[in-house]
């Protein structure tokens, strides 16, 4: 080394091998950080970049995922938790008399009376024991495959706009599905068939309707498209009077004008999601009807569901909607929500809302539901599907403990509740948080519809904090500002 140099000293090889170590300790400090969650993360939006003439194309997740799609099973009317799945021995015990503290309840549909016990026998069920009752005994019988959650709760005491918290995470009208924000993100594995399926029950709709499958300020293109086996999609169907050969050349011809038509107007996106859409519908005229088709389905199959049952014809109807939810998940749609339950003015004639005679009507409503959803999460399983598909069965809040003064049946309850998952990702033969003694408030791990929401886009890989869309100067996203996921329901 020269003595006269008077700049910064070379770096001789023990100096650099200090220096590198250290850079090294550095690195695994941040590792270590990192696996604990103490280091601050990224939350800049991750808004989905897609190419409008294609918006239906497959696009990767921010993670790797647990789920490839997701079935939600909507019990619309709010379905009561203490006479299904939320078991409470006290409730038993105090049969008749009235809430400790509640003084003068006054809930939505006027003042409450005394405690009444569960309408149906709770039984222990499978090898982890779960306490479920008669009221649904094929779906009790899956206990060890589900996780349970008994400290749901929601924002509100209305149907409309609770089931919209429950769809869209808002209850105002106006917001994008779960179900449409998949879309967004993830595209569809089909190519034929949209990205997300509402399947209404087939006495109707329920009561906020549409709002359940509407993509609101997200591009239309992203909407649910609702159909049933009772009733295919709408307009799509050939005319009988034109060919199969007539009607591709038709189509062929269509498709040549409208690209000409782009391509006069580039980077005009509007009209490349409404080409799209075309296309979309063109291919779904084939794909619609096949998935529709169920004379391929075997006789096992269809008495499995309950589907053949002549002496229940709505169970029937019901249970081929469980058998096209089952076809369309097998056939890349990634979103499906299937319903049960139908929204109409009067005591008992198609939901869970259990206001008056809530033991006449559940055992009626308990007949179409039970057979088929346990079916299909049956079928499911043989068929290898539940190994990437989870299933939320959700309601949109649950019922009292109590009887309303002058009824048989139990007012709205949105302070604590039951929902269950199953399948991808998910912890079977498993409960999450609790209500109180009585099943009035959620008490224990006290989660909320955020919550699902955040957990459901996680296991689709999604990073729920970061998955937004920009809107009216806001960067938008399904769980607002709020939301964690329930990370002790993950396997």
């Amino acid at each position: 080394m020269n003595p006269n140099f008077t700049g910064p000293s070379l770096l001789d090889r023990r100096t650099f091998l200090r220096r590198a170590s250290r850079g090294l300790e550095a690195i695994a400090f941040t590792s270590l950080l990192a696996e604990e969650g103490l280091l601050a993360a990224d939350k800049s939006p991750l808004r989905p970049a897609f190419d409008p003439t294609r918006p239906h194309a497959p696009r990767p997740p921010h993670f790797a995922p647990k789920a490839k799609r997701v079935l939600v099973i909507f019990c619309s009317g709010a379905m009561s938790h203490v006479d299904t799945f939320d078991f409470k021995p006290e409730l038993v015990k105090r049969h008749d008399m009235p809430m400790p503290g509640s003084g003068k309840l006054v809930t939505f549909q006027g003042e409450n009376g005394n405690l009444v016990k569960p309408l149906w026998e709770f039984r222990a069920r499978g090898q982890s024991g779960k306490m479920t009752s008669d009221l649904l005994p094929h779906l009790g019988g899956l206990a060890d495959e589900m996780c349970f959650v008994h400290s749901m709760t929601a924002k509100s005491n209305t149907h409309g706009p609770a089931e919209n918290q429950m769809s869209t995470g808002f209850t105002l009208d106006g917001f994008p599905a779960i179900g449409c924000w998949t879309s967004y993100a993830l595209g569809s594995a089909s190519q034929d068939l949209p990205a997300f399926v509402a399947i209404p029950d087939p006495r109707g709709v329920p009561q906020s309707a549409s709002n359940n499958w509407n993509s609101a300020f997200l591009p239309a293109v992203f909407q649910g498209t609702a159909f049933n086996a009772d009733k295919p999609i709408p307009h799509l169907s050939r005319p009988a009077a034109l060919s199969e050969k007539s009607d591709a050349a038709t189509r062929d011809f269509l498709k040549f004008l409208n690209e000409k038509h782009l391509a006069k107007n580039p980077g005009d996106t509007e009209l490349a999601a409404r080409l799209a859409s075309y296309e979309m519908a063109a291919k779904m005229q084939l794909a619609a009807a096949e998935v529709s088709d169920f004379s391929k389905e075997t006789a096992a199959t269809l008495a499995l569901y309950g589907a053949d049952d002549t002496k229940n014809p709505t169970k029937a109807r019901f249970a081929k909607n469980c058998i096209l939810a089952r076809r369309l998940l097998e056939r890349g749609v990634r979103f499906v929500q299937l319903f049960n339950g139908a929204y109409a003015m009067g005591e008992g004639v198609g939901n869970w809302d259990g206001h008056k005679t809530i033991k006449t009507q559940y055992d009626g409503h308990a007949q179409i539901l039970d057979q088929p959803a346990a079916a299909l999460l049956k079928d499911l399983k043989a068929r290898g599907l539940l190994r990437d598909t989870v299933v939320a069965f959700v309601t949109e809040f649950g019922r009292m403990p109590t009887f309303q003064k002058g009824s048989n049946g139990r007012d709205h309850n949105p302070h604590g509740f039951t929902v269950w998952l199953t399948g991808a990702g998910v912890k079977g033969g498993h409960s999450h948080g609790a209500t109180d003694e009585f099943g009035h408030r959620a008490v224990d791990q006290v989660a909320t519809i955020y919550d699902l929401h955040a957990t459901l886009l996680h296991l689709l890989g999604l990073d729920h904090e970061r998955l937004t869309y920009y809107h009216n100067g806001i960067e938008r996203r399904l769980t607002d500002v709020h939301g964690e996921v329930i990370g002790k329901l993950l396997a």
